[in-house]
This record gives structure tokens, sequence and C-alpha cells, in this order.
């Protein structure tokens, strides 16, 4: 059973004979680094790099379902990108437009 869904998947139109899987595979390169990311600090973010980010993979991971054949590993590494992309971005509206003003030290 194990070997029929390995060559199913061998054989598939988006399989690893094929562009349609390892282009979507070496994308996940760009999730890992946005997630790696996670640790700058907000101020090093840029909005342009996460909007490109977000919106790239809101519109390629619809891409991945409405395609024949439906290619799930380019959903899923869109939806993770948009997913990080969105997460950075929230993290830098918050520190750039809710952050709490820091209080004024005393003047002696």
């Amino acid at each position: 059973m194990g070997t029929s869904k390995l060559q199913a998947l061998w054989n598939h139109p988006a399989g690893p004979k094929t562009i349609h899987f390892w282009a979507p595979t070496f994308k996940w390169g760009i999730s890992i680094a946005n997630i790696a990311d996670f640790a700058k600090p907000p101020e090093e973010l840029s909005y342009p790099q996460q909007i490109v980010v977000a919106c790239s993979g809101i519109i390629w991971s619809r891409y991945g379902t409405v395609i024949t054949p439906k290619n799930w590993n380019l959903f899923s590494v869109n939806l993770a990108m948009a997913g990080t992309g969105l997460y950075q971005l929230s993290r830098k509206i918050k520190h750039d437009y809710f952050q709490e003003a820091e209080p004024v030290a005393a003047q002696e």
C-alpha cells in the first residue's frame, strides 16, 4: 500500500518529476526565512517586503486550488507565506502605530 502511494506521488502531474513540484518546494525557503525573522525587532521589518510576501501568498494559494490538477504543495507553501507575511505586518503595525509612549524621565 505504501509503495502504491509513493508511485502515485511520483507519477502525479505535479509530482517530483515536474517543475510544478520543485518550484513550490524551494519556495518554502521564503516562509522559513520569514519564520526566522520572527526574532527580529519589528522596527527592522519592511512594509513593502511583507506586503509582497502576504499578497503573493494569498494570490498563489488560491491559484493552487483552481488549476488542474490541484497543486496542494503550491497551495500549502503560499498559505504559509500569507500567514507569515500577515503576522509580520501585524507586528510592524502594532509597533509603529499602537506602541505605548514611553514615560519621559523627570528633569532634575
